[in-house]
């Protein structure tokens, strides 16, 4: 009997996210994935160390990469000087190469809340009550705070992302596993952002969502699409989440997890023959 491919699964179970709990939808998702991979869990500090011993790593709900940057630095060197398979693989666009893509997006017209990282750009932000100002290294809000306009100038720029706070109707997002799209959760509350619920996407909003992910080029991984609908109506990108996803597994039915989970056994078994 063949030998089944061996996974190194990535996830943080002791993080403390907000308003929902990562370990949960790793303890269900392995248990899924074990009907078709021999699977180790780890935290994202030992992923170096260990890695070595299986056909592919699989990064999931790892925490914000400021929590270990040192060592998710050594991981992404040692995984490409070693040729290790990675999933998602390394080459990701979006918030896994950091924040400055929403720069890049903004420059060339994509439908994305508009940034700018630097003074001399900011008048060509709309004018807005108040401003977010993030780091370009940031997650999970980590850093976000608003100032009004007259403070942007004091501002120490180069890390920093600045955005107009948007009076958003609510919050979407589209889930794909390569370029198959899976579901879509929102929040109608916007005060309460981690309370979603199902969200049956138009046409167009899919067509927004794929615009994304096309650009993203990615073959094989997990993708999260976080949009905003203004109060125009159309739908603008917050980020494009190619490295650890949350993916709100809890909120959708049976059938659509169990599509999910065998889309991603597909997907990695695919990853893995390239």
């Amino acid at each position: 009997m063949p030998a089944r491919p061996s996974l190194l699964y990535v996830t943080d179970l002791a993080y403390p996210a907000r308003g929902r709990r990562y370990c949960d939808e790793d303890i269900d998702l392995t248990a899924r994935l074990r009907e078709s991979f021999d699977l180790a869990l780890c935290h994202p500090r030992d992923t170096t160390a260990l890695m070595d011993a299986f056909d592919a790593v699989v990064v999931r709900n790892s925490g914000p990469v400021l929590g270990y940057q040192e060592e998710y630095d050594a991981f992404r060197a040692q995984a490409l000087a070693r040729g290790t398979r990675v999933y998602n693989p390394l080459h990701g666009r979006g918030d896994m190469a950091g924040k400055r893509y929403l720069l890049d997006l903004t420059a060339t017209g994509h439908p994305v809340i508009p940034t700018a990282d630097r003074p001399e750009d900011l008048h060509r932000l709309p004018e807005a009550a108040a401003y977010a100002v993030k780091p370009k290294a940031g997650a999970d809000s980590i850093g976000l705070r608003f100032v009004p306009y007259e403070e942007l100038a004091g501002l120490t720029y180069g890390e920093l992302l600045v955005q107009p706070r948007v009076d958003f109707r609510y919050e979407v997002s589209f889930y794909f596993v390569d370029d198959l799209y899976q579901y879509a959760l929102y929040a109608p509350d916007p005060e309460r952002r981690w309370v979603l619920e199902p969200y049956e996407p138009t046409e167009e909003d899919l067509a927004f969502a794929r615009r994304f992910i096309d650009w993203n080029t990615l073959d094989h991984g997990i993708q999260r699409v976080d949009a905003c609908r203004a109060p125009g109506g159309e739908l603008l990108l917050v980020e494009l989440e190619d490295l650890n996803p949350y993916l709100s597994l809890d909120r959708v039915p049976e059938k659509t997890r169990a599509r999910f989970v065998a889309d991603l056994a597909d997907s990695l078994h695919r990853f893995l023959a390239a």
